[in-house]
């Protein structure tokens, strides 16, 4: 599946107009390159898909029985779940994975998956649809069967396995709206380089949009997934007075969703008597919170199964589907009920 046109170090000096010493420098000691040069070096490196040569020979070679993944964080126990289901799958056809996280940068995510690729994988799993160009055409260039993960679109461009983060935050929008719910707040996670987070956004203001309403920008708070970032945006959200601050908080994730109800108890307000606090990804606390965590159930092991079952099928030269959507599920429990009287 991978390439043996892999460029080397003169085609690097070539492009760039420099010398093979001065590439050579660039790769082994980078700190020993102007900041200009050694740029416009790693430039040419990226739009051609360079990696090290004795990789590169290992990648022509027999397979490696290694299987990339690289995820935002390890700092979530939703992603810990589907890496688990990827482990277990690709270790029953004897292939190990390398694991890689990039706390949502897409620089630092290129950077990872050409280290990965240097090592000889014979696959890669990608979280999202958001990615730097180079990453993609370093994977198209090496010829590394792909997949990304946590969205689906039936016009992705790549394999993906996943759910629809927009039709699915809709959901959890109408279940509030269903509930009276009229003064919306939502504590979302960092949009940049995040398509999920983005898509949920949407589907919410979507669903708002269909009743006549909107979430005031105000009313948007985003946050990095963390705990005392839920309770920071809650406290925020809550600062208005009891007429007019908002009754149903929606989450992007169970996580922010967790910091929040904290902070409501610690505020002495109660959930879901006097506001509503619902997540997104149904982990496994949720259900054992007190009240229970209204959220929306992630296939994520189902999801992290699939991954690697695409890529081993890649590898063995058996591809069929490409693109899998899975079910979510609006998961009702304690913390979502009617909005207050007035």
């Amino acid at each position: 599946m991978k390439s043996a046109n892999n460029p080397n170090l003169q085609d690097i000096a070539t492009a760039a107009g420099v010398s093979t010493a001065t590439v050579s420098r660039v790769l082994n000691s980078p700190s020993d390159v102007r900041p200009a040069l050694r740029e416009r070096v790693e430039e040419q490196i990226r739009k051609l898909g360079y990696v090290r040569h004795g990789a590169a020979r290992a990648l022509a070679s027999s397979k490696s029985h290694t299987v990339g993944a690289v995820i935002p964080t390890l700092e979530s126990a939703i992603f810990a779940t589907g890496v688990n289901a990827i482990e277990n799958r690709l270790v029953r056809d004897h292939f190990t994975l390398l694991l890689a996280v990039t706390n949502y940068d897409l620089d630092h995510e290129f950077k990872q998956v050409q280290a990965l690729i240097e090592r000889g994988v014979d696959g890669m799993i990608l979280v999202g649809q958001d990615h730097h160009p180079d990453t993609i055409r370093l994977l198209e260039r090496q010829r590394c069967p792909f997949i990304t993960t946590w969205t689906y679109s039936a016009s992705s461009k790549y394999p993906c396995v996943g759910f629809d983060n927009f039709n699915a935050s809709r959901m959890m929008a109408e279940h509030m709206l269903d509930l009276g719910h009229t003064r919306f707040a939502m504590i979302a996670g960092i949009t940049a380089g995040n398509d999920r987070a983005r898509e949920r956004i949407d589907g919410v203001k979507n669903a708002l949009q269909l009743r006549g309403l909107d979430l005031a920008q105000d009313r948007l708070i985003e946050k990095a997934y963390e705990v005392r970032e839920g309770r920071d945006a809650f406290r925020t959200l809550m600062a208005s007075t009891p007429a007019v601050r908002p009754t149903a908080i929606l989450c992007g994730n169970d996580v922010l969703a967790v910091g929040a109800i904290l902070e409501a108890q610690h505020l002495g307000l109660n959930v879901p008597k006097d506001v509503s606090i619902v997540g997104f990804d149904d982990l496994p606390l949720a259900e054992h919170l007190a009240p229970g965590l209204t959220t929306v159930h992630v296939p994520s092991r189902r999801m992290g199964e699939t991954a690697a079952q695409y890529i081993l099928d890649c590898i063995a030269g058996t591809l069929g589907e490409s693109k899998f959507e899975l079910p979510t599920k609006v998961m009702i429990r304690g913390s979502s009920a009617k909005p207050p009287a007035p």
